[in-house]
């Protein structure tokens, strides 16, 4: 079993990121799609931006649907066996060189006997445009530890990699996106079965594109509860999980905040699974107000 590939799994849409190469339509509510415990449809007072994941209201943040202190968590199985558990959370709004930041972190923790995983990735991305500013991976995997600080320049289109608090600065794309800040991201496309998305904003621009394809609607069963879904399938440029030829799926709640519900992978030796445990709204306005 490899084990990193826990933490690249729960990552969802990991490895990627990216920017829609389609133009994105107003979101829709879905009137029969099962909202979450705790949520409520987005409100803004702006009629012609209320309800438009992304669009930015004057010069306030841009509506999201997620606020700080919104977590999830997550029980990971390697086929029947439980392997261990992750969370996500939104733990505040910080300032990056002078922008205002969402902070977020994704942690994922299991194994088996004698070979352990501790994975945390910590992203800060701008409330305004949600590109990233800085990314930060801490990954405790068996006898191997390794961390890594990226510093992400959306304005001039470069990033680097900080070794000893210094680096030099590579290409990168307007509009960046990291690994954990992604997820949050795709939340805000309006998700249309049948379409396929590609995007072009992750921060390593070797890494680009990554296709998001929508499948389906359905019913899915969770330890959290039962809920409306729309299964999507992500396509990177990669030989792992989420190659052309793998088949791994993953279930958002089909209402406004797109949730990560559920995630499954067919692997050659066995299947990789996530399952929504827990879900906690967050407390703040989930949209633009400072």
């Amino acid at each position: 079993m490899n084990q990193r590939s826990i933490a690249l799994l729960a990552l969802t849409l990991l490895a990627a990121p990216f920017a829609v190469n389609q133009a994105l339509q107003p979101s829709v509510p879905r009137a029969s799609a099962a909202p979450l415990p705790g949520i409520s449809p987005i409100q803004d007072s702006s009629p012609s931006t209320a309800g438009q994941p992304g669009i930015l209201i004057d010069d306030r943040r841009a509506v999201v649907p997620f606020a700080v202190g919104e977590r999830l968590d997550y029980q990971v199985n390697f086929g029947p066996i439980r392997a261990g558990s992750g969370s996500m959370e939104v733990r505040g709004i910080e300032t990056i060189r002078g922008r205002e930041a969402y902070h977020t972190v994704f942690d994922v923790r299991g194994g088996i006997p004698f070979y352990r995983v501790h994975d945390v990735f910590e992203s800060w991305f701008d409330t305004r445009t949600l590109s990233s500013l800085k990314f930060v991976q801490d990954q405790d995997e068996g006898p191997k530890e390794r961390e890594r600080h990226y510093e992400i320049f959306p304005e001039l289109a470069q990033y680097r990699e900080l070794v000893k608090g210094e680096g030099e600065m590579q290409p990168s794309v307007s509009q960046p996106l990291d690994d954990g800040s992604f997820l949050y991201f795709i939340r805000t496309v309006p998700l249309v079965v049948g379409r396929t998305y590609e995007f072009q904003r992750y921060f390593r621009p070797d890494r680009n594109p990554v296709t998001i394809r929508v499948l389906r609607k359905e019913k899915v069963s969770v330890p959290a509860g039962t809920f409306d879904a729309i299964v999507i399938q992500p396509i990177i440029k990669t030989s792992g999980i989420f190659s052309e030829n793998g088949r791994a799926e993953i279930w958002l709640s089909d209402d406004d905040r797109h949730i990560m519900l559920q995630m499954k992978s067919k692997l050659s030796f066995g299947s990789l699974n996530l399952y929504l445990r827990s879900y906690r709204p967050g407390t703040g306005v989930p949209v633009g107000t400072r």
